[in-house]
């Protein structure tokens, strides 16, 4: 049935019928194939729907419409409602319409629109979204030989949307960036030169200011100016891996994209050195650089990146043009009382990571021992170095456990990889088995864990704990 459908819009109908079970739903409804591609085609709903708030909203206004049931498992295959029969025939059509082989997810956009009076058309409506407006853009795109799916030659391919990631509660709150914040949100409104470098040592907290303008953009806290702006992290071994196993032609139309990206995304792509190394070159990268120099300069692409006092220096040497195109701002160390509350903010999510706790003292520990015995290190992020040994360490001590646990624990490792591999090869079947797998395998770990709970005894992260990593660092040098 699905021959003709492009692997996205397979994808698409994979994550409808996810949602479905989510809400308990007996059949596949319009409203799951509009979330099954907001979650798949992002580059193809923000083009149309322009704004977050709109992606949000429309999930949240199926939630209340649905008369939520209890979970469905996703083993079991559920079928399209009559409705959902007629958007998939219609999305056949609209693809023979344009002379398409393939039926992509704009094709199913252009399907749900044309099934007027249900749930999913309605929605779209309410946004402006329209069948016709819909085929004009596809036609303008096509006439601009940008091939037949909007998502294909889409900087998505190898970029993270770290605005939606703030949406999602993804990102850990910035402490004491308020000034460097500013500078950025001042740049990007500049009329030249209104591309931020933020120059900083390594380990200074770079990544974690652009985190807090992704958050802030999140929040509605920014200048209107900035209110629509996206803002995606350029995933440069992403691309590279894409000129290594598809096409060049593919990664050479994706950063076309990029140049046409006017008005809605800031691109935030790390440090310089990664796109002006001569390795580029041989990835088939040229092309990002080419964008990268003339998409700031002629104001077409705003980008933010990031170096280090000496690298800033070098690429200014190397590459002239940059000083005509990036702004520096210049990103301090944080002090101690600062770094405590990132540690602080940070904790959380490495004692899940961890399944270990923190005490106050270790938190205080890394921090003033850190600056004591390596005062060449910079804050928070040789702090957040020491955090993320210390509880490594605690595990090594945790002690030999019973083969029951021992046991369980690796058939989870083991479907866990199958069900990632499966996920990259596009084995959705395959998956979701595998997902089911883990489910059943973690409760048997819950079970066990509940039998022998002298096996797993609380383990705390101590002052101790710091002092003996450091201690070893010192014996031995730690590279950062």
């Amino acid at each position: 049935m699905f021959e003709r459908y492009t692997e996205k819009s397979r994808r698409v109908i994979f994550f409808a019928r996810y949602e479905a079970s989510q809400f308990g739903q007996p059949f596949i409804e319009t409203e799951h194939l509009l979330l099954g591609l907001l979650r798949e085609d992002k580059a193809l709903t923000n083009r149309i729907l322009r704004s977050h708030a709109s992606v949000e909203s429309i999930r949240k206004q199926i939630a209340e419409h649905t008369e939520i049931r209890e979970k469905v498992s996703t083993s079991v295959d559920l079928p399209l409602s009559n409705e959902g029969k007629r958007v998939l025939a219609y999305a056949a059509e609209e693809a023979e319409r344009l002379g398409h082989k393939h039926i992509g997810t704009e094709h199913l956009l252009l399907g749900l629109l044309r099934e007027e009076k249900c749930f999913a058309a309605e929605l779209l409506k309410e946004r402006g979204v329209k069948l016709e407006s819909v085929r004009e853009e596809l036609a303008r795109v096509m006439a601009e030989g940008r091939g037949p799916e909007l998502g294909d030659a889409s900087p998505v391919e190898f970029s993270r949307d770290l605005t939606q990631a703030a949406m999602d509660g993804e990102l850990t709150a910035a402490v004491g960036r308020g000034e460097e914040l500013e500078g950025i949100i001042e740049v990007l409104g500049y009329r030249r030169r209104a591309n931020p470098l933020l120059i900083g040592e390594r380990g200074a907290g770079k990544a974690a200011i652009v985190e807090a303008l992704a958050q802030r953009i999140a929040d509605g806290a920014v200048p209107p100016f900035l209110a629509e702006k996206r803002i995606f992290v350029f995933d440069v071994q992403r691309a590279r891996r894409l000129a290594k196993e598809q096409s060049r032609e593919q990664l050479n139309l994706a950063m076309k994209a990029i140049g046409e990206s006017a008005g809605s995304a800031i691109f935030f792509i790390g440090e310089l050195r990664s796109l002006l190394s001569p390795t580029s070159e041989f990835f088939g990268l040229t092309n990002a650089t080419g964008i990268l120099k003339s998409s700031p300069l002629q104001g077409k692409v705003q980008c933010i990146a990031t170096s280090t006092p000496s690298d800033y220096e070098e690429c200014i040497r190397m590459t002239p043009w940059l000083d005509d195109s990036f702004h520096p701002v210049y990103v301090r160390p944080l002090g101690e009382e600062d770094t405590l509350k990132v540690l602080e903010a940070h904790k959380v999510r490495y004692e899940k990571l961890h399944e270990v706790s923190y005490s106050e003292e270790a938190l205080q520990a890394a921090v003033q021992l850190e600056g004591r015995y390596f005062p060449q290190r910079v804050l928070p992020g040789k702090a957040l170095d020491l955090l993320d040994a210390a509880a490594a360490r605690v595990k090594l001590r945790q002690g030999i456990q019973p083969e029951e646990i021992t046991e369980v624990q690796k058939r989870i490792h083991f479907i866990a990889h199958r069900a990632e591999s499966a996920i990259l090869n596009h084995e959705f079947e395959k998956a979701r088995f595998y997902s089911e797998e883990e489910k059943k395998e973690r409760e048997n770990l819950r079970v066990l864990r509940e039998k022998y709970p002298e096996s797993t005894p609380p383990s705390v992260v101590g002052r101790q704990d710091v002092e003996a990593v450091i201690a070893r660092w010192a014996a031995y040098p730690f590279r950062p």
